[in-house]
């Protein structure tokens, strides 16, 4: 029997974590001859090669070794290496359901129109209590959606959590897969790769859609609760932006400054909102903004600065 679908997990030093997302993908409801699962390991140094090896017994599981860092990189490692129709990525924090493949499978092959990603609800394991400033608007970073109670098609302002994202392989070929100059690297916080690949497949005429019960488990870990993380998350947004419009536009330093201007005008006019605002969750909402101007314009001059170089 051909394989439908490869399930596969990048990790890097989180041997715990894999655990329980490993055993969640040898738990699938899915017949075992139709999906493998491929486990990048990224440079770890602890001991993610023995928590795979544990699973010997699993015909179907198979260790990676990448030593090139990035997740960008690791996730295409692992596609190279995925022989099924469909390529569907969990975290290594993260806990599937027991129908999570099932569920992705029908949605590629049920639903109309032809998606050419699927994903679905991210729900927290809370390691520590949620601060009261933490509102809905700070999910996002968290890799923690809830879209809709029914299935559907992914619009503008929505989009799917990589920690829960599957694509047809084909597409993802033809595209390239992610860029290797986006994503996490080590304990940077940039990010966009997931969210490229999702525009560029669309681009090609498949939509994404987004289904309930492809639901997963996100352990949310004590420091990710913290100020600083998002306001380290904000900046690097706001630098993956920055990239994302160098490598689009190729831009002259005139353009950068005329970019930049705009965006420091837009700070200021904003800045008593940051100071002022009564409301402790908005207040914080509009600092992180304020941060994340602060990593577009790092990355404007920066990305100029490399390209001269």
């Amino acid at each position: 029997m051909s394989t439908r679908i490869s399930a596969i997990i990048c990790t890097q030093n989180r041997a715990d974590y894999l655990q329980k997302a490993l055993q969640s993908l040898v738990d699938q409801t899915l017949d075992q001859e139709q999906y493998e699962i491929i486990v990048v390991d990224n440079a770890s140094k602890d001991h993610t090669r023995q928590v795979v090896e544990s699973f010997a017994t699993e015909p179907h599981v198979q260790y990676i070794y990448e030593p090139v860092l990035g997740l960008s990189r690791a996730r295409n490692t692992g596609a190279h290496h995925a022989r099924g129709t469909y390529i569907a990525y969990l975290d290594d924090d993260a806990i599937a359901v027991p129908g999570w493949l099932v569920n992705i499978v029908d949605m590629f092959e049920t639903f109309q129109p032809t998606p050419g990603g699927v994903g679905g609800k991210s729900i927290p394991i809370w390691e520590a209590p949620p601060p009261p400033w933490l509102s809905d608007h700070f999910y996002g970073p968290l890799a923690l959606i809830d879209w809709s109670d029914t299935p559907t098609l992914i619009n503008d302002e929505q989009w799917l959590a990589g920690c829960n994202i599957a694509f047809r392989k084909d597409l993802l070929d033809q595209i390239g897969g992610f860029r290797e100059d986006l994503g996490r690297k080590g304990t940077s916080l940039q990010s966009g790769e997931e969210y490229d690949v999702q525009v560029r497949i669309a681009a090609l005429g498949y939509p994404m859609a987004y289904h309930p019960a492809i639901e997963v488990s996100h352990h949310v870990a004590a420091r990710r609760l913290e100020k600083r993380y998002f306001r380290r998350h904000r900046y690097w947004l706001g630098f993956t932006e920055a990239t994302m419009i160098e490598n689009r536009q190729h831009l002259s330093a005139v353009g950068r400054l005329w970019l930049s201007t705009k965006r420091i005008g837009w700070l200021f006019a904003r800045f008593p909102l940051m100071v002022i605002t009564p409301d402790p969750a908005g207040r914080f909402r509009r600092q992180c903004q304020g941060f994340e101007t602060v990593g577009y314009l790092s990355g404007l001059w920066k990305l100029g600065l490399d390209a001269n170089a």
